[in-house]
């Protein structure tokens, strides 16, 4: 017999590399597909049906769904009148982008409203103004440009860790020398550039999710070694550039592609082992800044 009836549009997900951001944000992302291409009116409930413990980024899966609830927790019988199965985490649409082709250029819904183009498309714009909302920051529907006194210059700091317990593998430094070359591109702003800039130490680690969103939205140039912590470009607005450094030992299209989705101007720096020199960083950050006006 059925105990308990839900009556609410309901999204099951299961969960594979719950502790890693992109994996998560992955995650976020087809949750959030599943419930536009239902058609869903509100944000839907969320019913995890892995067998995963709550994991630090819980606070965004409950910031961006009505509830959060756990399959293993629940007892008798329960149906459910709408229920949506989220795709699992290797079939999702940024995960399978880094295997096969999506050829597809993003840009903003307001952009594509006023130029119909098929080849763009608006859903990761969406989802990043989803997640800068639902952390309570104001989304600016009308794409006026506002004029920016003082440019915050946002370096995504990386911290080699084990994104599980169960985790076998060795950790390898994807950049050496960050700290020179977060000095370097510091120092060389404060005697080059004709604009003021405001240089975040991105200790990603450190900072609540909040504190996270609300660095990536307010950033114009966004700096770090290919790593899970770049994986929050996602919620970047618009005009935002990237710039990847990338070890040989890692090269992998994730945030290139992601800006690519998302319309971003994304420019890489591929490293002969893990050490960047800092002049070529320089050269490359001082381009950029140009280009902002600087």
């Amino acid at each position: 017999t059925i105990e308990y009836w839900v009556e609410e549009p309901t999204l099951l997900v299961t969960r594979f590399e719950y502790a890693n951001l992109f994996h998560t944000v992955t995650d976020w992302y087809s949750a959030y597909i599943a419930s536009r291409v239902t058609g869903l009116p509100n944000r839907p409930h969320l019913v995890f049906v892995d067998g995963h413990c709550k994991a630090p980024l819980e606070e965004t899966w409950e910031a961006l769904f009505s509830s959060v609830r756990y399959a293993k927790n629940f007892s008798g019988s329960i149906c459910f009148r709408h229920a949506i199965l989220s795709p699992l985490g290797y079939e999702t649409a940024l995960f399978k982008g880094l295997t096969e082709p999506i050829n597809c250029s993003g840009a903003t819904a307001h952009d594509l409203w006023e130029n119909p183009d098929d080849r763009k498309t608006a859903r990761l714009s969406e989802f990043g103004e989803m997640i800068r909302a639902a952390f309570g920051f104001p989304v600016d529907r009308n794409r006026l440009p506002k004029p920016v006194s003082v440019h915050n210059i946002l370096f995504v700091r990386r911290e080699d860790y084990l994104a599980h317990p169960r985790h076998g593998g060795k950790v390898e430094s994807r950049l050496s020398n960050e700290q020179e070359v977060f000095d370097s591109l510091k120092g060389w702003s404060a005697n080059h550039l004709k604009c003021k800039v405001n240089f975040v130490n991105g200790l990603f680690a450190h900072m609540s999710l909040k504190e996270q969103i609300r660095a990536i939205q307010d950033a114009s140039v966004i700096i770090g070694a290919h790593g899970a912590g770049l994986t929050h470009i996602i919620a970047a607005t618009p005009k935002t550039v990237i710039l990847e450094i990338i070890s040989s030992h890692v090269r992998r299209p994730h945030f290139a592609l992601i800006s690519q989705w998302k319309g971003l101007e994304y420019h890489a720096i591929n490293l002969r082992g893990a050490y960047a020199e800092p002049q070529i960083v320089i050269n490359k950050f001082s381009s950029i800044m140009k280009n902002l006006g600087c």
